[in-house]
């Protein structure tokens, strides 16, 4: 068995916890790498982290906040492993108390008697203006996407576990967008943009955006308009099955809008123009204690 411990190194006590358990874990006779989360800034260098992995990951420890969470999901992406995650941040909405010790939670785990609480994700697909036409067998041909600005050729399809936004880009102007549901125009409005969100996402930045609280047992998706010009703008619960496409068709430069996928920066040589969105095959696995109780964490860490 290896087990991947990624921990917030800029906070001291989730340093001194993760020496403590990978001695515990190695005394154990298991398998270790250790991983710091300001490694994990963008794709190349979680690409560069992947390769040095001299074993397939069985089990993650996250020591860190939610942020950290979703380093290690994209890290480990291609894998999903379960992940044991242990709050070491600040709101720590996907993550486990550590007043009982970390040491009796990695016990747990390694015993198989935690909770499995599953996830649902996002996939993502872009469209960039000028897009090339596909080959004779269909399939499109190598393009200079990338994330952060030093992302990997050819990549344009993304998984998120929060959420995708499509906001104003540099210049700060509004942009128009429409979102089609399953075929269906649904709505066409200017703002600030859109974001869609998994049912974990619904507390971040979909919630700052006036979106609801939905259940991390929903396996839909959430669209929150940002800070629309309107008086009409509602937010959006969607069925498991549907499809979304967002389109941002206006053409003037200075309207350009910026794509964020939980929350990185992805830069692309030429302008988005549409996103398709829908229900990833993938899915999280997050080990608990106990069976999640959502509703008691929102009234907690939201109402106080």
């Amino acid at each position: 068995m290896h087990i991947l411990i990624v921990r917030n190194n800029s906070n001291p006590q989730a340093i001194d916890s993760s020496l403590l358990l990978m001695s515990y874990l190695n005394s154990m006779g298991v398998s270790t790498s250790m991983v710091d989360s300001s490694d994990l800034g963008n794709d190349r260098q979680r690409a560069t982290i992947r390769q040095q992995l001299a074993e397939p990951v069985d089990l993650a420890i996250v020591l860190g906040g939610d942020g950290t969470v979703l380093h290690t999901v994209h890290l480990l992406e291609k894998q999903c492993p379960p992940i044991l995650p242990i709050n070491f941040g600040r709101m720590g909405f996907l993550t486990n108390s550590d007043e009982k010790g970390i040491i009796p939670l990695a016990a747990s785990a390694l015993a198989g008697e935690l909770h499995e609480d599953r996830r649902s994700m996002l996939s993502v697909e872009v469209i960039c203006e000028d897009a090339p036409a596909s080959d004779d067998e269909g399939e499109m041909p190598s393009e200079e996407f990338g994330v952060n600005c030093s992302g990997l050729e050819g990549v344009r399809q993304f998984t998120a576990l929060n959420e995708a936004a499509l906001t104003r880009g540099a210049m700060g102007r509004i942009i128009e967008f429409s979102l089609q549901i399953d075929g269906t125009q649904v709505f066409k409005e200017r703002g600030d943009g859109l974001v869609v969100a998994t049912a974990t996402g619904s507390t971040a930045y979909a919630l700052s955006s006036g979106g609801p609280l939905v259940s991390p047992q929903h396996n839909g998706l959430v669209a929150v308009p940002i800070a629309p010009h309107t008086l009409r703008a509602r937010a959006i619960v969607t069925e498991p099955s549907d499809v979304l496409e967002v389109r941002q068709d206006d053409q003037e430069a200075f309207r350009d809008a910026t794509l964020f996928i939980d929350g990185e920066l992805m830069v692309f040589p030429s302008p988005v123009r549409r996103l398709i969105l829908k229900r990833a095959d993938a899915a999280i696995t997050l080990l608990r204690p106990g069976a999640d109780n959502f509703y008691e964490a929102i009234a907690q860490k939201f109402f106080g």
